[in-house]
């Protein structure tokens, strides 16, 4: 079976950075072994599978039918050395829970925001306003009130690539169903803010508040929740299934991205269509895969 065709977003903090009873859970993950980003996706389904096929449904991985958490509930957690990232980072081990939980409850106010009264009737078992509540309390108990992992599927939003030095990609050519095949790069976070600041400064002069400024904006704020010596990596996860390896050496999506904005800048408009029509080309094709299947 194919890996969920996810992109991730993810900080990795210092352990030293973490309060308890966070930092417990983190040590004691670590202690029966960290999750490697090959198994990611595999895991994250699932771990939500198996709420969906347990008897009585349950509405989040790891809980019970009554809501509260199992005392088994799966902790995971990803880590990476400081020398994996460019800059001052750590000390190590920098490492990221993947707080499934409070992700798929965050999924699920989204869903009720966007989904019709049928669709959301069919999907959960619960009122809309328990499933929110539910949702909520389970957000709330975050540690700093944000996720370590954001996730976007078939595609990448393109204002992410302004976080990234592109010359700092990082490509492991494998079969399309070998999980060792990757396309990452990785950022400290005073560069990732730097980087974010100065793109969302140029984006909203020249494109306005809305659109790709809003998601510079809303992923800015993200950040903010996190220690300052962290790393953030950029991940194109289980996508690169769908990217033969031709597309996938030749893919600039960083460099037009960064391009763009320096084109922002300076006023040059036939430099930002140029980019912007490379970038349409590429991703286009993974969003009619999702479309047509």
């Amino acid at each position: 079976m194919p890996r969920p065709f996810v992109a991730y977003l993810r900080v990795y903090e210092p352990l030293s950075a973490l309060d308890a009873p966070l930092a417990d859970q983190v040590r004691k993950a670590l202690e029966a072994g960290a999750l490697s980003r090959a198994d990611v996706g595999e895991r994250e389904r699932e771990l939500w599978l198996r709420s969906q096929l347990a008897r009585p449904r349950r509405l989040l991985p790891g809980e019970r039918s009554d809501g509260s958490v199992a005392p088994d509930a799966p902790f995971d957690v990803m880590t990476i050395s400081p020398a994996e990232v460019p800059g001052e980072v750590g000390p190590g081990p920098l490492v990221c829970p993947l707080d499934l939980r409070a992700r798929s409850a965050a999924a699920l106010v989204g869903f009720l925001a966007t989904s019709t009264g049928p669709l959301r009737d069919e999907a959960l078992a619960v009122e809309s306003d328990a499933v929110r509540s539910r949702a909520s309390a389970v957000m709330a108990e975050l540690n700093r009130g944000a996720v370590h992992v954001i996730s976007t599927t078939w595609t990448v939003p393109l204002p992410w690539f302004a976080l990234v030095d592109p010359d700092t990609r990082r490509v492991v050519q494998a079969p399309r169903d070998d999980p060792a095949r990757q396309v990452s790069w990785r950022v400290s976070m005073p560069d990732a803010r730097s980087r974010i600041a100065r793109a969302l400064r140029v984006v909203s002069q020249s494109l306005g508040e809305d659109g790709p400024a809003r998601i510079l904006s809303d992923t800015g704020k993200w950040l903010d929740n996190f220690a300052p010596d962290s790393a953030v990596e950029l991940d194109y996860g289980g996508l690169v299934q769908l990217i033969d390896d031709a597309d996938l050496l030749e893919d600039t999506s960083a460099q037009d991205v960064n391009a763009i904005v320096d084109a922002l800048e300076s006023g040059d408009a036939e430099e930002v269509a140029l980019r912007y029509e490379r970038l349409r080309e590429f991703w286009d094709e993974l969003a009619r895969r999702e479309r047509h299947g």
